[in-house]
């Protein structure tokens, strides 16, 4: 379980993040408002482990360490740190963040069968910003989770790509409530 309590982000000028205090447990998802874009963007990188608050407490599975924190959770999306460059194919995106996954005792994933297997064939040779926000972030999820030990998805203002909550809310619901690998999964919109 995430839980938050009074976490906040001084800014240069004003609180990045005023004080905030929520709680998300696996198989719920959890959607949490923001005013501005940087305040979203400095709650999601904060839940999940990826910039440090100035103030409050953080816990993942009742351990404040950071590294708990970053090891269970996958920052989805995050405009101006972790959102696909648009000059990507999905290929060469895939093949990117494939990557990035850790993997113990072998090598990468290879993007070709990940392709395949995770039905993403139909848009391989699109570029990123051509997809479908319903596509974008089924594919951005399905990449988190190639991680494993991915237990928190921390996605990043879905909502900038279309304002028709029918377009990435039906994902998000399905990763919460998923009885074979239930998610906490937090929202900033």
């Amino acid at each position: 379980m995430l839980s938050v309590q009074q976490l906040h982000v001084k800014g240069r000028r004003d609180d990045l993040l005023p004080p905030t205090s929520l709680r998300a447990r696996r198989g719920e998802l959890l959607l949490v408002t923001g005013e501005r874009q940087d305040q979203r963007t400095a709650l999601a990188l904060t839940i999940s482990g990826r910039m440090k608050p100035t103030g409050g407490r953080i816990s993942w599975d009742r351990s404040e360490r950071t590294k708990s924190l970053r090891l269970a959770s996958a920052l989805v999306d995050s405009p101006n740190v972790n959102e696909p460059e648009q000059h990507l194919s999905v290929r060469d995106l895939v093949t990117e963040d494939l990557a990035l996954v850790p993997r113990r005792y072998r090598g990468a994933l290879l993007s070709k069968p990940w392709l395949k297997v995770n039905r993403f064939e139909d848009i391989a040779d699109l570029w990123t910003e051509q997809l479908p926000p319903d596509r974008r972030m089924e594919l951005l999820t399905s990449l988190a989770l190639a991680n494993p030990h991915t237990d928190l998805l921390v996605v990043d203002s879905p909502d900038r790509h279309s304002a028709h909550a029918a377009d990435w809310l039906p994902r998000l619901e399905e990763l919460a409530y998923d009885g074979g690998r239930p998610l906490a999964v937090v929202a900033t919109v």
